[in-house]
C-alpha cells in the first residue's frame, strides 16, 4: 500500500474524530431543554393530529398546554374529557367540563323538499361546485351533496343518504374535530352540545332569503315568521336575517318551539318519545288563557284601587 493512500486514511480518520467532537460540543452547548411534560401529554393525546384542537397536531397542542399551564383554553376533542383529565393531572391542574359536542347538519333539503332547477355535470366536489354556481336548486344556501364533509373526515362519521342527498352523521363516531365545519363552503354543518343524555334542537335551515323565497325553494325551509321567538319562554330563540337559531345554552327541551314551526325546520333529536304537537299547542294556549286571565284581574284591581 503506497504512503498516499496511508495518508489519506489516516487525515480522514482524523477529521471525522476531529468533526465529531466538534459537533458532540455544539450540541452539549446549544442544547434546548425540553419539558419532559410535553411528552407524557403527547402519548396521553389520541395521536389523530387532525388539528380538531386549533393546533398543527398532538405534539403542538403538548407543548401550548405545557407553556400555558393550564387547560383554559386548550381541549383536545377528540380525546373529550376523560383524555383531558389525565392531560391536566400530568400539568397539576383542575380542568373545566365542557359540553360534548357533536356535528349537526343544518339543511332539511332532501331530493323531496329542495327540488332540482338545473342538473350539474362537473367535478364531485363541493368546493368546485360552490365557486361555479349557487347550486342544482332554488337554494343559494343547502347543503350541495358531494361529500366534500365525507371525505374530510378522518373518523367514519359521515356518509351521504342516497335517497336525501344530504349527510349523516353518526354519532357514536363524531369527535367534534370540526374537519367536516371546515370542509362545507356552505357552512351547512356546525358543532352543537350534544344535550342531556342525547337530547337537543336545532334549527335545520340557514336560508336567510324572506319566507315566501324561502318555501318556494324548499317545503322545509325556515320562513322567518317567528312564532319559535314568541312562543319560546327561555329567550332561546333568536330570529336574525329572516332564519332562527336555537341557542343551546339557554334551551330547556320544552319542544314548544318545534310544535309551533309551519314548514317543520326545527327539529329534536334523541327524544324518547315522539312529539305530541296537538298536546304541546294545547299547553301553549292554556299557557296564554292564563296570562290573558290574570292581566285582566290586575287590571281590574287597578281600576278598583284608582276608583
Amino acid at each position: 500500500m503506497s504512503n498516499t493512500i496511508i495518508w489519506t486514511i489516516v487525515i480522514l480518520t482524523v477529521l471525522g474524530l476531529v468533526l465529531s467532537l466538534v459537533l458532540y460540543w455544539v450540541a452539549r452547548k446549544f442544547k434546548v431543554e425540553e419539558d419532559p411534560r410535553i411528552d407524557e401529554i403527547e402519548k396521553t393525546l389520541p395521536g389523530a393530529n387532525c388539528g380538531g384542537c386549533g393546533f398543527a397536531g398532538c405534539r403542538a397542542f403538548a407543548d401550548a398546554a405545557v407553556k400555558a399551564g393550564n387547560l383554559d383554553s386548550n381541549y383536545c376533542p377528540v380525546g373529550g374529557s376523560d383524555t383531558m383529565k389525565k392531560v391536566a393531572a400530568i400539568l397539576g391542574c383542575e380542568i373545566k367540563e365542557a359540553a360534548p359536542l357533536v356535528a349537526v347538519v343544518r339543511c332539511n333539503g332532501s331530493c323531496a323538499n329542495r327540488p332540482r332547477t338545473n342538473d350539474y355535470d362537473g367535478a364531485r366536489s363541493c368546493k368546485v361546485k360552490s365557486s361555479l354556481y349557487s347550486g342544482d336548486t332554488g337554494c343559494l344556501y343547502g347543503c350541495l351533496g358531494c361529500g366534500d364533509c365525507v371525505a374530510a373526515c378522518q373518523f367514519g362519521a359521515l356518509s351521504m343518504n342516497p335517497d336525501t342527498g344530504l349527510p349523516v352523521v353518526d354519532e357514536g363516531k363524531c369527535t367534534a374535530c370540526g374537519k367536516c365545519v371546515a370542509a362545507c363552503p356552505k357552512r351547512v354543518i356546525e358543532l352543537r352540545a350534544k344535550g342531556p343524555r342525547g337530547m337537543r334542537e336545532y334549527v335545520s335551515c340557514i336560508n336567510k332569503e324572506k319566507g315566501p323565497a324561502a318555501r318556494k325553494a324548499c317545503a322545509a325551509a325556515c320562513i322567518g315568521c317567528g312564532l319559535c321567538e314568541k312562543t319560546c319562554q327561555h329567550g332561546a330563540i333568536t330570529v336574525t336575517d329572516n332564519v332562527a337559531y336555537i341557542d343551546f345554552g339557554k334551551c330547556k327541551l320544552c319542544r314548544e318551539c318545534e310544535a309551533v314551526c309551519p314548514t317543520g325546520a326545527i327539529h329534536g333529536v334523541g327524544f324518547p318519545k315522539e312529539l305530541d304537537k296537538e298536546a304541546v299547542k294545547k299547553r301553549i294556549a292554556d299557557r296564554k288563557a292564563k296570562a290573558a286571565e290574570a292581566a285582566r284581574a290586575a287590571a281590574e284591581k287597578k281600576e278598583d284601587d284608582n276608583g
